[in-house]
């Protein structure tokens, strides 16, 4: 923390006190001032107040950031956007739209059998990634 001398034309108190704030923050290298209070004291409170706001929007930026990395992308919500068909009527079928995998035994697949789906869909992943490669 320094304290900052007021050069210029001055008022009132400008040559009677030395009040100013500047605060810098070492690791992230963030500085913040403060001369809109009267006493060094009040100055020193505001610019910590200024200080802890900004830490906190970068500590939720990089939050935020850290989520949409783990989210990674996502499709919108919309008719025709979806992963699989359920088809109760006048067929029974599943159909996962992103490896083509179908199978003709909805209740087996509402019953939680989904280990066909998993597989093809794990050899779509490997298949796309080593194309990327």
């Amino acid at each position: 923390m320094t304290h900052i001398e007021l050069l210029g034309a001055g008022g009132q108190h400008i040559n009677k006190t030395d009040s100013a704030v500047r605060i810098t923050h070492i690791p992230t290298n963030i500085v913040v001032s403060c001369q809109s209070e009267r006493s060094q004291i009040q100055n020193k409170e505001t610019a910590m107040k200024m200080l802890k706001s900004k830490l906190l929007e970068l500590k939720e930026r990089e939050q935020k950031e850290k989520i949409d990395d783990l989210k990674g992308v996502q499709k919108d919500i919309a008719w025709g956007s979806q992963i699989r068909s359920y088809v109760f009527c006048p067929y029974t079928m599943v159909k996962d739209h992103r490896t083509n995998y179908e199978v003709g035994n909805v209740e087996a697949v509402m019953n939680g059998e989904l280990d066909g789906f998993i597989e093809s869909y794990l050899k779509f992943i490997n298949k796309n990634t080593s194309q990327n490669i």
